[in-house]
């Protein structure tokens, strides 16, 4: 049996996305309090973010979400991380910038552990992409996008997409 390269591709490129997802899930917490969200985006979802991209590249005059938006369209799929915000409940602590954390959620600030657990899911999730050497890039502004299509769910206050791409350039360097 012959079985052609790009099939195996776009097998592979969702498997790894499902991993992406699995790594994020079981990277270090604070307290051990999971905040975290991860979905695989494809089809007319993909579609419906890149034109919400556009759409707020158009509208703010924004190059940098025209130019993602384009990089958006072209790969297969890609994966979204957000976290809630949700204080961990510290006693002391103060990192955010209020008080405690009674102050922080009267004010509907973000805990600053919940920003700091995101990082750490994304930066788990990115390198296992790239042990597999399946080009990525850390988009902001899928994540805008997406939090305003509500695509993790309505808790979510922060998130990034990481689109993902198998070809023969990765399409992420030398952007304009």
């Amino acid at each position: 049996m012959i079985e052609k390269g790009n099939k195996a591709e776009k097998e592979v490129i969702k498997k790894v996305a499902e991993f992406m997802c699995a790594s994020a899930r079981t990277a270090p917490k604070a307290k051990g309090m999971d905040n975290i969200v991860t979905v695989i985006i494809t089809g007319k979802d993909k579609k419906r973010l890149a034109d919400e991209m556009e759409r707020i590249g158009r509208k703010k005059k924004r190059k940098s979400f025209l130019r993602d938006s384009e990089n958006i369209r072209k790969v297969p799929l890609l994966v979204l991380i957000g976290t809630k915000a949700r204080p961990i409940g510290l006693e002391v602590c103060g990192l955010c910038g209020f008080k405690n954390c009674k102050e922080l959620e009267k004010a509907g600030g973000i805990c600053a552990f919940n920003s700091g657990d995101l990082g750490i899911a994304i930066g788990s999730a990115v390198s296992l992409a790239a042990n597999f050497h399946i080009d990525n890039r850390i988009m902001y502004t899928a994540g805008i996008a997406a939090l305003n299509l509500k695509l993790l769910g309505k808790e979510v206050k922060i998130a990034f997409g990481i689109p993902l791409s198998i070809s023969g350039k990765n399409p992420f360097f030398d952007r304009r």
